[in-house]
Order: structure tokens, then C-alpha cells, then sequence
């Protein structure tokens, strides 16, 4: 099995919430790595105050900073995350949020290209590319067409796209992930984060009733350790120029997730539907198979359901 080992890793995003955890991640797995990052806005301030970490503000948007920034670091691994990541607010914003999220993976691969860098690099992309999957797909291939049903994961779709391209027509070393989902409490417009900070609110007097959206949705939920080490398993040990599948093996639809972790709570929790929760397109069954992931990496999650959703609830609870 591959076992590469790295020097300097770049972070687009870092700031953000998957970035942040991830750049926290790496750093206890290995204490010699130089972690570095673009970031256009401040999101978890902690890493501001890590002397391990180098942050470096800019917009992926402006070619010619982003150019100075990333020859200056020279990193052997890039992880890209940065992104217009809410997929409600894509539909309301579907041109900003395609042409930010096309022109920051165009801007990183072509600088690669022309300057030489040769960087392992690691495209974080999304499960939410398949769009609308018939029960006869499932569990979800690598193999399955894409065919995304939102203004973020068409986004999504075009950087699984043209990294497929850089790689075949240049030779860069490119990785392909597709993140089913998973618990971040960091990112409150998800599902599991706003209920959980929605029962937490409740508990402490200050809110009467939770709000969701559509709870009929069937996902595979992963706990987000579980996540950034199979991003840093993906460095390590993946295999260029392939597509991963990585999720959790739970099961469940939105709805259930919602009456377990009612069931951690010391009050009755009231929940209604709110209609400006809904998307105007929702994906239903997102369930991968990632039987190639954990051949290629010796992957496997760790962090039970149960464990999981409790240490969600009880980062509101603390606040």
C-alpha cells in the first residue's frame, strides 16, 4: 500500500469549516508537516492563533495574487475546499455561485500547470453531483454519470470535470473525493448542525419550536474525524488520477436523524416544517459505495452513529 509523506500541504478554504478541521486534523497526524492556506474570510479564528499554520489572505478569484501566493509556498499537497458551498443559497444565487466556484479550481489548476509545481493535489467534491439517483443505482458508484440538479453541484460538476481533464491532458496529480455527508458543527446551514443547535436553543429557553425542511431524504452520515482522516488517507495512500466514494456506513433518512437526537434531549422538542427550508430540487437517496476507497486506503470509520451525534449536540450545548 502507498504510504507518501509530505512537507509542505496547502489548504484553500482553510478558514472555513471542513478546511479548518482538516488543517487540525493533519497537524495530529503528523507534527512536522507545514500546514499553509488561502483564505478570503476569517471563519474559525483558532487557526489564527496556531503558530503551525501559515495563512495567507487572497481571493482564488485574482489569477495573478493567487499566482504569487501559491509558487511562493511551492507545496508538495494541495487539498481544495474552497467553495460557495450552501446548495440553498446556490438557487438563489446561481451565477455568483458558478462563476466563483468555476473560476477558483480553473485559476488553481492552471497555475499549477504553467508554473510546474508538480503538488499532489486532493479536489474535494461533493456526493451532490449524481443528482437525483433511481433505487436501482444504489449504493452509488464512482462509475455512475453525473448529473447535478443545483447551480452548486453542476459547480461541483465542472471541477470533477476539468480536473479529470488537467489530469489526462497534463499530467497533474489529481485525486478526486466525493464527500457523502457528515456531521460539522462549524457549518450550520447542514441539516444535522442546525438541528442540533436548533434542540440545543430549545433547552436553554431560547427558542420554542425547531424548523426543518424536507426530512424525507435517505443519506449516508459519517462523523466528521471519520472525514478529514479519510481526506488525509487520500493523500497518503489513494491513487492518482482515480475517484472516491468516502461515507459513513449509517443509513438513514433526515427524519430519522431528527428523532434521534430528540431522544438526547431533557425536553420535548416541537418541530414544524418552514417552507424556506425547502429546496426547489432535493436529492433523495445519496447512499455510496465505497468498497474501492477502502481497498485502495485501509479506511474505515471509527466514530459510531450514535457517539457521533451526541458529540454534535453537545458542542451547542456548550456554547
Amino acid at each position: 500500500m502507498i504510504n507518501r509523506k509530505f512537507k509542505k500541504c496547502l489548504i484553500t478554504g482553510i478558514t472555513g469549516s471542513g478546511g479548518s478541521y482538516l488543517a487540525e486534523h493533519i497537524l495530529s497526524k503528523d507534527n512536522k508537516i507545514k500546514i499553509f492556506g488561502i483564505y478570503r474570510s476569517i471563519g474559525n479564528k483558532n487557526l489564527l492563533k496556531d503558530g503551525r499554520i501559515k495563512l495567507f489572505k487572497g481571493d482564488l478569484c485574482n489569477f495573478n495574487k493567487t499566482q504569487k501566493t501559491i509558487t511562493k509556498i511551492n507545496p508538495d499537497l494541495i487539498f481544495h475546499l474552497a467553495s460557495t458551498a450552501n446548495v440553498r443559497k446556490s438557487f438563489d444565487l446561481p451565477k455568483k455561485t458558478i462563476e466563483n466556484n468555476n473560476a477558483i479550481t480553473l485559476n488553481l489548476l492552471e497555475i499549477i500547470r504553467i508554473n510546474k509545481i508538480n503538488p499532489l493535489i486532493i479536489i474535494c467534491s461533493t456526493s451532490e453531483v449524481y443528482g437525483k439517483v433511481s433505487k436501482k443505482d444504489i449504493p452509488i458508484k464512482e462509475t455512475k454519470n453525473i448529473s447535478p440538479v443545483n447551480p452548486y453541484s453542476a459547480s461541483k460538476a465542472f471541477q470533477d470535470l476539468v480536473s479529470q481533464a488537467y489530469f489526462k491532458s497534463y499530467g497533474l496529480k489529481i485525486i478526486i473525493t466525493r464527500m457523502f455527508s457528515y456531521t460539522n458543527a462549524r457549518k450550520n446551514y447542514l441539516f444535522q448542525t442546525s438541528f442540533a443547535k436548533q434542540i440545543a436553543d430549545i433547552e436553554k429557553g431560547k427558542k420554542k419550536i425547531l424548523k426543518h425542511g424536507n426530512l424525507n431524504s435517505v443519506r449516508n452520515i459519517i462523523d466528521i474525524y471519520d472525514a478529514m482522516e479519510a481526506y488525509w488517507l487520500t493523500a497518503k495512500r489513494g491513487r492518482i488520477g482515480e475517484i472516491y466514494n468516502i461515507s459513513g456506513k449509517k443509513v438513514i433518512s433526515v427524519g430519522n436523524y431528527l428523532k434521534e437526537l430528540k431522544k438526547l434531549s431533557n425536553v420535548k422538542i416541537k418541530s414544524k416544517i418552514d417552507k424556506k427550508l425547502l429546496r426547489p430540487v432535493d436529492v433523495t437517496l445519496q447512499i455510496a459505495d465505497t468498497r474501492k476507497f477502502i481497498k485502495d486506503t485501509g479506511w474505515s470509520p471509527k466514530i459510531s452513529f450514535k457517539k457521533s451525534i451526541k458529540k454534535l449536540l453537545n458542542e451547542f450545548r456548550k456554547l
